[in-house]
């Protein structure tokens, strides 16, 4: 026997409570996991693409904008495009993940470090969250955590194939990986409303959101 069955044993002893065999330990570990998956929040679509997607751009819940792309590669246009629509020139502060910094972002003003104007950063999250409509960032090298911060548009690239369902698949996706120094979940834009209940958006971070998912099986950009 090893120390915690040791241990186990004697909590066991102290209590009267006869040991469990170990098929009925594995039953109720069965039933505790169907009972879980069946308390989820039901997501608004099957598909866990158009799911985030929906709960990304709900006014109610999340209030963000997305853009929907085939390839990588088609980042920078959609950059532009999202630029273009609100009237911003081609300066941005770029995070120094290397499969963005092969990107062709020609026409672009590259900063290396965002400043506290910084009016655009774009950066590529670790995971999306469908549930609610979520980014999540792990800080590190290629990831500095004020990309999140600092700029007035905080345009988040998602691969589709890294968007999961609840919040607890995040936690099952990094089990056993070392834990980075931050995790930031971002969903929607930084707000306020505690002065006279009026909402304030931008008050302690972006003032607007915008996802591209990057979707292999997407025939044509598609945005909302």
């Amino acid at each position: 026997m090893s120390v915690r069955d040791d241990i186990l044993t004697a909590i066991r002893q102290s209590l009267g409570a006869p040991a469990k065999p170990p098929g009925a330990i594995s039953a109720e570990s069965t039933a505790l996991a169907a009972e879980s998956a069946q308390s989820r929040p039901e997501l608004p679509h099957a598909d866990l693409v158009e799911a985030f997607a929906a709960r990304l751009t709900s006014v109610k819940v999340v209030g963000a904008s997305v853009d929907r792309i085939a390839r990588i590669e088609d980042a920078p246009a959609a950059v532009a495009r999202y630029c273009k629509t609100h009237g911003l020139g081609l300066a941005l502060a770029l995070q120094p993940d290397p499969a963005l910094a092969a990107l062709d972002w020609n026409g672009f003003e590259l900063h290396a470090a965002i400043s506290g104007d910084e009016a655009i950063a774009v950066a590529k999250a670790r995971w999306a969250i469908a549930e609610t409509g979520t980014f999540v960032f792990h800080s590190g090298p290629a990831s500095p955590v004020l990309l999140s911060y600092l700029p007035m548009h905080h345009l988040c690239i998602i691969e589709a194939d890294r968007i999961l369902g609840h919040l607890e698949d995040y936690a099952i996706a990094e089990a056993g990986a070392a834990p980075p120094r931050n995790v930031n979940f971002i969903t929607g834009a930084s707000g306020t409303s505690d002065i006279e209940g009026r909402l304030v958006r931008g008050a302690h971070g972006p003032a607007f959101l915008h996802g591209i998912i990057v979707d292999p099986g997407l025939s044509e950009p598609k945005s909302s």
